[in-house]
């Protein structure tokens, strides 16, 4: 919330007297900025000495799950906000986030600017985040069905694999499922609950399960 909002909200209740509920917000916030500040730098050693990259400004409040394949390449971009710490969104979180490469040489690369919170990532080929990617609570992305459709195969870890790549600026809502070899193109939104296994154009507005395109947008001109 910029400075300017908190101003506002600040001047508009002012006049009022929840003391308990201002007390109690003023104990949460500091809270987790507490946390924030002690934890933080730790959090992120712990992931490079798993051999993970971690970019500048970059966040990760409560420690994730990492499972590094030998060989196998996890990289967080700058100024990302990596969410596993029961408290650290409104939502009541109880699930951390896991980034697992599944065989050498496989990569899960996360731009700039992205968020997530409880999400799960796997590759066994290739995951791209682009920048300024929205991504919403306990999201799944895998690029791997993990077990072969046939059920004579069935009982055999079978690692069919697609990449996945998710562009710039896409914003993915609550318990989205996004399976091997879908693009979504930048400037889209996945809406709640929906289940992707095809690619999403650019700019558009797609949800369901199967997920499907509802509507192509011009973000720039309806902003105006």
């Amino acid at each position: 919330m910029s400075p300017l909002k908190k101003s506002k909200i600040m001047k508009v209740w002012s006049g009022k007297t929840d003391l308990k509920g201002w007390v109690f917000f003023i104990i949460y916030v500091s809270r987790i900025k507490i946390r924030k500040l002690i934890t933080n730098a730790p959090i992120i050693l712990f992931c490079k000495l798993k051999g993970v990259k971690v970019g500048t400004k970059t966040e990760i409040n409560g420690l994730p799950v990492i499972r590094r394949f030998p060989h196998s390449n996890i990289s967080i971009g700058n100024n990302c906000i990596i969410n596993s710490a029961r408290n650290s969104i409104t939502l009541s979180l109880n699930k951390k986030c896991t980034f697992a490469t599944l065989r050498p040489e496989s990569v899960i690369l996360i731009g700039n600017n992205t968020g997530m919170t409880g999400t799960t990532i796997a590759a066994t080929n290739k995951v791209v985040i682009g920048n300024n990617v929205l991504i919403g609570a306990y999201c799944t992305i895998v690029d791997t069905d993990f077990h072969d459709p046939d059920p004579s195969k069935r009982d055999t870890y079978s690692l069919t694999t697609k990449p996945v790549i998710i562009e710039d600026n896409v914003f993915l809502g609550m318990n989205c499922m996004i399976l091997k070899g879908v693009t979504i193109g930048k400037n889209s939104v996945i809406g709640a609950n929906s289940v992707v296994f095809n690619d999403i154009p650019a700019d558009s507005l797609a949800f369901g399960n199967p997920c499907k395109l509802i509507v192509k947008r011009n973000w720039e001109e309806s902003s105006d």
